[in-house]
């Protein structure tokens, strides 16, 4: 019997640990919580502050006698559950369920599965934070009130086996809303004219657009309108009034947290909320790598915090500057600004080691592993890259005592982009290139185009721009979207239509009713 127990989350974590600690170390897995509150009944004392009431979860009876017995044969027991307040309550039942004694509990954690990592972790064990611990319970407390507590009156008043919750009403909210605003939007007429313009004896042509004359910008908003402005832009000269010429910097994206890895996902890979977290958690805990053995790829994926450690900026600037050369490194790293609510002592979500590339490691990944690999690997290496810089410039141009805007931009420097560009929720109208103009030029009119717009409703949700709006409205942690998600649409509040959310009749009375008579959560 080893002298040492360390008890973590996940069979896959515990395989991938083992390797590094050798025969004097028995590493098991929990299988995740093995107490929680009681199904069956609230389990919280609401007349006594709120005591909350733990029962081991069915069917964890056996696994939990198992641990009791190699808690007891070991001399040391290593908690080694995931490093965030949902592991250290994790470690903290452990050790009421094993009968820890407190004082010696030996707690470690690791933001990555690696040897150097694992060990140092070993080496340096520390109590349990019952601050974490503490902060986890009063969510759960929340969450349980609310549910158990409104949920009947759904039941009552709707349906049976329908549920309210403290993120997911609020999701579901959102999605009527915006539903809302959508049904209630009036399209508002406008126009727009572009001329095709071309320098004396030459062919290629630019485009300007109208932006209006000497007092300002003019808003066309009917066919009357465009037509006059058009009469008194034939036959007249078009002549450059000035040029600006300047440099646009671009600078690179962040690394990921655990909600900008979701949405990133969304967006450039179609994966779902779930199907990105479940795919992290794979990398967290390890793949066998032909050569190296079962190794962590990435950091932990439940982060919101920008913090990178000196030993992996080192070797990603080293990475950097061996393969793409002096002019792509910063002379100082950069660093990023964590959001307030954020837990500094984690890192954000990067490999954790630069040097095994995407290419490296293709043939040894699943195809949805290597795809987020890709994107984890390509967005860190790409954070600490230089800007890309773009020469830009603008020029006004007047015609028949209106004025014409033509802008350009060309790429002088790739920088960052040489390896990855950012996805956008909103389309990017592209800048073309614009001849060598002079002031005072005369140009030729090639061609006036009117065009009629109108303006467009907000867009619905979908699941990247849905974890944004949570998100900024600090309304649950990025653990909770994809359970959040998959709950609302089980529940058949809301519906998916080519990626966009819209909500159900049922939804709509359900979240009318949350926002009648419990207004405060919802």
């Amino acid at each position: 019997m080893a002298d040492n127990l360390v008890i973590v989350e996940s069979p896959t974590k515990a395989k991938t640990i083992k390797r590094y600690l050798g025969k004097n170390y028995s590493v098991v897995a929990s299988m995740g919580h093995l107490r929680d509150l009681p199904k069956s009944s609230l389990g919280i004392d609401t007349e006594h502050d709120f005591e909350p009431k733990y029962i081991t979860i069915r069917g964890k009876g056996e696994l939990l006698a198992k641990l009791k017995k190699l808690a007891k044969a070991a001399k040391r027991v290593y908690l080694a559950t995931d490093p965030d307040r949902e592991g250290e309550a994790i470690s903290w039942h452990l050790a009421k369920a094993l009968d820890i004694d407190e004082q010696n509990t030996k707690r470690i954690t690791f933001n990555e599965i690696t040897q150097t990592a694992v060990k140092n972790a070993i080496k340096n064990p520390s109590k349990i934070n019952n601050n974490l611990v503490n902060a986890q319970q009063a969510r759960r407390i929340l969450d349980r009130i609310v549910g158990y507590k409104i949920s009947p009156l759904l039941w009552k008043k709707v349906k049976k086996g329908l549920s309210a919750g403290r993120v997911q009403s609020v999701a579901t909210r959102l999605i009527v809303e915006r539903e809302r605003e959508i049904e209630a939007f009036i399209p508002k007429e406008y126009w727009s004219i572009e001329a095709q313009l071309s320098q004396k004896k030459h062919t290629r042509a630019f485009t300007a657009s109208f932006f209006g004359n000497d007092k300002g910008k003019i808003e066309i908003k009917s066919n009357d309108e465009v037509q006059q402005i058009l009469k008194q832009l034939h036959n007249v000269e078009y002549k450059v009034k000035s040029v600006k010429k300047g440099q646009k910097v671009r600078a690179s994206a962040p690394p990921f947290i655990t909600s900008t890895l979701q949405q990133e996902a969304s967006r450039k890979l179609n994966f779902s909320v779930l199907k990105t977290m479940q795919a992290a958690q794979k990398l967290y805990e390890g793949i066998e790598i032909q050569g190296k053995g079962t190794i962590g790829l990435i950091t932990y994926m439940r982060t919101d915090s920008f913090n990178i450690s000196d030993e992996a900026l080192n070797g990603v600037r080293a990475y950097i500057n061996k393969t793409y050369g002096a002019d792509y490194l910063p002379k100082m790293p950069k660093s990023y600004k964590n959001n307030r609510r954020s837990q500094d002592a984690h890192e954000a979500i990067r490999p954790t080691d630069v040097e095994l590339s995407p290419d490296k490691i293709k043939g040894m990944l699943a195809p949805e592993l290597y795809k987020l690999y890709r994107l984890i690997w390509g967005r860190f290496v790409a954070s600490q890259m230089q800007n890309a810089i773009f020469d830009t410039i603008n020029c006004e141009i007047t015609a028949g005592g209106y004025i014409f805007k033509a802008s350009g931009s060309v790429l002088k420097f790739d920088g960052f982009m040489k390896l990855y560009i950012e996805g956008s929720d909103n389309k990017e109208e592209e800048e073309g290139q614009l001849p060598l103009l002079s002031e005072n030029e005369v140009l030729d009119l090639k061609k006036l185009t009117e065009k009629q717009h109108f303006t467009t409703p907000p867009s619905r949700y979908t699941e990247a721009t849905l974890i944004k709006a949570l998100e900024e409205g600090g309304i649950g942690r990025p653990s909770t979207y994809a359970p959040t998600i998959t709950t609302i649409l089980s529940r058949g509040y809301v519906r998916r239509t080519a990626k966009a959310f819209s909500p159900t009749e049922l939804g709509i009375i359900v979240n009318d009713l949350m926002v009648e008579h419990f207004n405060d959560i919802v």
